[in-house]
């Protein structure tokens, strides 16, 4: 095996130089901070004064920053959020919307590419990803807290993917393939169309949001939510995530079949002994994501 090979089990040999801790990490884009012994990350996406817009800077600095936690040694979850009381109100006016209209085909492809691509990164990196939104979530914020693995909000979050309010398609950074898997054709289709504010109980009920929390309660029981998920067996969860996805891709004897390859690979952790040696002594295992 090379050097510059990787896979998703353990790292081989001459790999070591590929994995480094993120709790360093000093992005210059929004906010990063690490709790619970650098096992629990938090996103600030912390421009409040405009409801945490997204720049062609964020926008490249967070597509980096998630596929450098693939390499991460300590992040084993995420908890994604913003400033102020608002999630996320989409690609800046100002900074983003207005350049683009003077922008030639290309260009405009590579911006398009770049979004998606944030996207993919959120959805290709090992670590489970808890958004916590509470007020405005909108377009780019809504696609990015649509592709986290669970999503907790408050009663005045109001998510809306309003791209066709600009003279855009529905179809962006994955919204029409990834939305209606959330919450079914049907209302992926009205969303979409019109732009409108999907409300908070609308999208509690609908299975867009896991739970919702008093704002003064969301980050706690975002935290609390990621600090149970990075106390289990990360590698298996991280496994999970990976099915998670691949299996849209498939059929069902192949899904079941790469099922079975994860369970066994899985079964050869020190986690999965572990927890039947905690089972034979009748007590709370303690995982370690190896």
């Amino acid at each position: 095996m090379s050097d510059t090979s990787h896979n998703g089990g353990a790292a081989q040999p001459g790999m070591a130089h590929h994995k480094r801790p993120m709790a360093g990490t000093r992005p210059a884009t929004f906010g990063w901070e690490t709790r619970d012994g650098g096992k629990v990350g938090i996103v600030t996406l912390n421009r409040p004064e405009r409801k945490n817009p997204l720049t062609f800077d964020s926008y490249a600095e967070l597509r980096d920053f998630f596929r450098a936690l693939v390499y991460a040694t300590d992040v084993k979850v995420v908890v994604l959020t913003g400033a102020g009381g608002n999630f996320c109100s989409g690609g800046d006016v100002h900074e983003i919307i207005g350049p683009l209209t003077r922008m030639r085909m290309p260009e405009l492809l590579d911006f398009t590419r770049m979004t998606g691509d944030l996207v993919k990164a959120m959805r290709a990196c090992p670590q489970p990803i808890v958004a916590a939104v509470d007020g405005v979530c909108a377009g780019a914020g809504a696609m990015m807290a649509l592709a986290a693995d669970l999503r907790l909000g408050t009663p005045r979050a109001r998510t809306a993917f309003l791209f066709t309010r600009v003279g855009l398609a529905g179809a962006d950074m994955g919204a029409c393939t990834l939305l209606p898997r959330m919450i079914g054709q049907g209302r992926a289709s009205e969303l979409l169309y019109t732009g409108r504010a999907m409300s908070a109980q609308e999208g509690l009920s609908w299975g867009f949001f896991n739970g919702l929390h008093d704002p003064d309660g969301l980050m706690q029981a975002a935290q609390e939510l990621a600090g149970q998920l990075a106390a289990g067996p990360t590698f298996a969860h991280g496994m999970t995530k990976k099915l998670l996805h691949q299996e849209w891709n498939m059929g069902v004897d192949e899904a079941i079949e790469a099922e079975a390859q994860a369970q066994a690979i899985c079964m050869q952790t020190r986690d999965f002994r572990r927890a039947y040696e905690a089972f034979v002594d009748k007590r709370t295992p303690q995982f370690e994501g190896d």
